[in-house]
């Protein structure tokens, strides 16, 4: 049986035929007609759209887990980041953790504290350039 190789890689772009024996041929052509059959399937249940769309599944399921260096650089890019935050003034130190950690924004920080939205936003800002100077 003469198979072409075109109809089963995408990357070949011109005819190429091959003979295989006949059990290969057929283990070939049912394979080619259960996918097109799955791909009719997911247009006949609108089931063609990504996961990823959504809240991210395709990507957490492709991360590779950290390889020991990478483990090793996190770990001393925290502990450069944790002691440059330690730094930081009480007031900025606490604002910019209730900014960024704990997902408030500036006017409810503003309000927690009865002062101006304006300087809890110069404040968190400040409190940026002094960790990018530090780091």
């Amino acid at each position: 049986m003469f198979i072409n190789l075109r109809e089963f890689y995408p990357y070949y772009t011109c005819d190429a035929f091959v003979e295989v024996s006949d059990e290969i041929g057929a283990v070939l052509l049912e394979s080619k007609r259960e996918e097109k059959n799955y791909i009719d399937r997911l247009g006949y249940h609108k089931a063609y759209y990504s996961l990823d769309c959504g809240d991210g599944i395709e990507n957490d399921a492709v991360d590779k887990p950290m390889t020991p260096e990478d483990a090793y650089i996190h770990k001393a890019v925290m502990a450069e980041l944790y002691a440059a935050y330690t730094k930081l003034p009480d007031k900025q130190a606490k604002r910019l953790y209730a900014f960024f950690f704990m997902g408030m924004s500036r006017t409810e920080i503003a309000k927690a504290e009865g002062v101006a939205v304006k300087s809890v936003c110069e404040s968190i800002v400040r409190a940026l350039e002094t960790l990018r100077k530090n780091i």
